[in-house]
Order: structure tokens, then sequence, then C-alpha cells
């Protein structure tokens, strides 16, 4: 393999990415437009998406780092919307799109078309969450959007997998297709349960960081891979795994919390760069593949396609948003009242992304020495699909969301109840420390013991302090004074060790070993002071 265009590939996705926040266009978008002009520009390497790296090599740490970052309590209380979304509209976008591609195409068999609608059926996760988060969506819709991306594709690729065998005559029957489905989803959640424990045991057990961080970029490739080895769903074995681990991790040792959250982000920033950049560098393959359908035609069937599954979303989501509250009085207790508008945006994000486009390469070319029918077509309204959501409802939900007016978060109430827990959380350890100091093995000499209490009377006072008045002179907040303050008195003693080593009073080891420890009290007052 030549490492040359991988390399191109991941340093211009992430240098397009980060020029991206520089702007008001979603990263996702620019890096798909940018990768359609380079597809085109000469000497650029063929970038050709192969199923066999996307889905079992990009997508598990792509749905771990997302489900990690999820709320399982929120998620467990939005279950039934996301359910309804991620199971119930996959299968009726993929009958309604299949339909449709059936009615339209002439010569396709419903079977190929039931392939296309399959295929498109699940919203990106990535693409959603991003402009959600960028444009700050209320929390429930930003829960029910995620939470439908994270297990949405488990269905997908389980009605695609339906869709082949019986383009192929292997005797797919509707009984057959619920059991494939009912397997696949219990095989998958089944592994993520067996796996979780284990997995989280071995979290917390490993001493040694680097060991621990290891393990943890192993993990969304293990649970894919055992459950995938069972015939089972590999994403949902990883969407369960990592929501357990991200709900406990505070059990792991801080240091490698601390380095995976690094490494983490990192391994998605980079990834989700590449995903979407690789999204646009197909349109060459795409259009060489394309054959004998004339362009108007094709553009037809790409703008019919298009509107159908845009419209397949509202007539799916409305009903499903309000039909079972106005049917169940226990819906209606147990829920909070959703509003049109939350319906309108959970309608719009329906934007697809690549694991579209790899199920769609994932077609096999022939079967029994026939052509599959229309494979050519299915991967180009594909691309078009894909690329149509992401352009035009992903830079249009940001101005629709500002035209719905959401209502915005109180950011005061939220500081005031991060401080009444963290008065609870010091009254506890102070109580902690009285005991502990009362006994004599714990003995320390009162300066010590001081400063043990002055840590914790800065905890509790920093959230209050940032409901403050803020500086005359530099219009900073007392907590943006602190961290500067911090930061320059910690860079004074940081030039030091370094002058020290370089008079050689002190060696490169001891000058890191120091430097480590300014760096964990650097990031301990950053986030002390919010």
């Amino acid at each position: 393999m030549d490492v040359l265009p991988l390399l191109l590939l991941v340093a211009g996705s992430a240098a397009v990415a980060g020029a991206a926040r520089r702007t008001p266009v979603p990263a996702p978008l620019l890096l798909v437009a940018v990768g359609l002009a380079v597809s085109y520009v000469p000497g650029v390497p063929d970038y050709t998406l192969d199923p066999k790296i996307v889905l079992p090599l990009l997508l598990p740490p792509l749905l771990y780092t997302s489900a990690t970052d999820s709320s399982y309590l929120d998620l467990r209380a939005q279950f039934r919307p996301v359910a309804l979304l991620s199971v119930g509209y996959v299968l009726f976008a993929t009958v309604a799109v299949g339909w449709a591609a059936y009615v339209l195409v002439p010569g396709m068999p419903l079977t190929a078309a039931l392939v296309l609608g399959a295929v498109v059926a699940p919203p990106d996760a990535v693409a959603a969450t991003a402009v959600a988060r960028r444009v700050g969506l209320p929390s429930r819709i930003t829960t029910i959007l995620q939470g439908e991306s994270l297990l949405n594709d488990a269905t997908a690729i389980t009605a695609y997998k339906v869709a082949v065998a019986a383009v192929v005559g292997e005797g797919a029957t509707w009984a057959g297709g619920i059991r494939e489905f009912l397997l696949a989803a219990v095989g998958g959640v089944g592994v993520g349960l067996v796996l979780m424990a284990p997995l989280h045991w071995l979290r917390t057990h490993l001493t040694e960081p680097l060991l621990q961080n290891t393990l943890s970029l192993l993990i969304p490739f293990v649970a894919y891979g055992v459950a995938e080895q069972l015939h089972a769903s590999g994403v949902l074995a990883v969407v369960v795994v990592a929501l357990y681990l991200g709900h406990r991790a505070w059990e792991v040792d801080f240091a490698t919390r601390l380095q995976e959250e690094a490494v983490w982000k990192m391994v998605a920033f980079i990834l989700e760069s590449a995903v979407f950049a690789l999204i646009g560098l197909q349109l060459p393959v795409v259009l060489k593949g394309l054959g004998g359908y004339e362009g108007a035609k094709a553009t037809w069937y790409a703008v019919v396609l298009f509107l159908v599954v845009v419209l397949a979303r509202f007539v799916w989501v409305y009903p499903a948003t309000f039909l079972p509250r106005a049917l169940s009085a226990r819906i209606r207790e147990r829920e909070e009242d959703p509003t049109w508008r939350g319906a309108m945006v959970t309608s719009w994000a329906g934007m697809r992304g690549v694991v579209s486009l790899a199920i769609a390469f994932s077609i096999p070319t022939v079967y029994d020495g026939h052509p599959f029918p229309q494979r050519n077509l299915i991967l180009f309204l594909t691309f078009t699909t894909v690329i149509g959501t992401l352009v035009v409802q992903g830079l249009t939900l940001p101005p629709l969301i500002g035209l719905l007016k959401f209502p915005g978060r109180d950011r005061q109430a939220e500081t005031l109840a991060e401080a009444n827990a963290q008065a609870q959380a010091s009254r506890a350890a102070e109580s902690r420390l009285d005991e502990l100091l009362s006994d004599e093995r714990n003995a320390l000499p009162p300066p010590l013991a001081d400063r043990l209490r002055a840590v914790l009377e800065r905890r509790r006072n920093a959230v209050w302090e940032r409901l403050g008045q803020v500086n005359p002179v530099t219009g900073e907040s007392v907590d943006d004074t602190y961290r500067r303050l911090s930061r320059e008195m910690i860079g004074a003693e940081r030039e030091v060790f370094v002058r020290l080593r370089d008079h050689r009073y002190i060696d490169d080891e001891m000058l890191r070993a120091l430097l480590r420890r300014l760096d964990l009290e650097e990031a301990a007052a950053y986030r002390e002071a919010g």
C-alpha cells in the first residue's frame, strides 16, 4: 500500500477541518465540498471507498467516541423516540425510497430498489450531532438525534443484507428478514452485555496508563469483531459497550482519563475529517461507473429520490412524535410535551453520510455470473442523496434553528446547580478530611493540612465566583483572571526548570517529571476555574 496518498488525505482533511472552525460553515460540509473540488485535480490519487476498510475499521471508533460522549441516562429517558427513529424510521424509509425507485426507474426490480432504500435510510451520526452542538439545540433533541444515529446503522445494514439476499435469489422472505433482524439485534446487544463488564474490569485493574489507553483503542474493534464473527450486529455491540464504559468512566484512574480524552479527541478529529473528505472524493468513481444512463435522466432520478428521502422523514417524524402521546396517557405522564419546532428540526436533520456510501460500495458486482441489477445507478443515487442532504439540509439547518427561536439555555440556573453540587461534594470531602486527620496515622503538619482545606475552599467558591462582576479594566471575569495568573505563575516555574536543565543542574528525565507535574497542575487550575 502506498503511504503517501493516505498521508495526503489525513493532512489535507485535517487542515480543511481546522480552517472550517474559522468559518460559519460546518466542517463536514466544507470537507465534502473540498473533496468534490479536489477529486478532479490532475494527479490526485484514486481514493475509491473500500467497505472492507470503512465498516470494520472506521465505523467502530467513530461509534465508540460518539457513544462514550453520550449520556446513558439521557438516552434511556428518550428510548421510545430513539427506537422509533433508529428502527421504525429506517425500515419505513427503506420501503418508501425503494418503492419510489421501483416506480421511477424503468426496469429496476423491486428487490434492487429496496437495496437502494436500505442504503440511503440511515442518517449520519457525525453530521447531525456536529451541526446540533454547534448551533446549540435543546439537549432533548440532541439526545434523540445522537441516539438515533448510534443505533440506526444496525437496522440499515440488516435490511440491506436481507434485500441483497432477495436480489441474488437466496430465498429471503419477510419472516426470514424479521428473524435475521432480531438475531442481529439481540446478538449485538448480547455481545455488548457480555463484554462490557470484563472490559471495564480490565480498565480499572490495569495500573499502567499506556496499557489502559492501548486497551481503550482496541475496545471498539474487539466488540465489533466478536459480534460480526457471531453474525450479530457489531454496531450494537460497540454502542452497548461504549455506553457502559462512558457511564462508569469515573471509576478509571485519573491519568488514564486525561490521556484517553486527548487521544480519542485526536482520533475522532482525524477520522471524521477523513471520512467526509472521502465522500467528496468519490465523485469520479461514481460517474465513471454510471454506464449508459443519460445525464439528464440520471439527474432527474437523483432529484426525485432526494425529495422522497427528505419528505419520507417528515411523513414519519410528525406522526411518531405526536400520535403516541395522543393514544397513551402513560406517555403523556412520563415524557415532556414535544413541540412542532422540535419535530421540524428532527425531520430536517436527516443528513446521510459515509455509512450509506460504504454499504453501497459493498453491493456485489455479479452473482451467479449475472451483473447486479442497476448497481452503478444505485451507487450514483446514493452519492447524490448523501451530497444533497449534506449540502441542502446541512447548510440550512443552522438558519432554520435560528428562525424557530428555540429557548436558550439558562446559564445562570446551570451555574447555580453546579455550585450547589460542588458545595455538597466539598462538605463531604471536608468531613472525610477531618475524619482522616483525626487518625494519628494520617498526621500532617498544619501548613499541609491547611493547604488541603484551601484547595477545597477554592473549588467551592470557584463556581459562585463565575456569577460575579467582570474586571472593569480588563473585561475579564474572576475565572479568567484566576486562570491567567495561574498560567503565568506556572509559566515562570517552567522557564526556571528549562534553564536549570540547560545549565545541566538537572537532567532531561527530571525535567520531564517536573514539567508533567506542572502540566497536571495547570490542567487542574483550568478545570477549577470552569
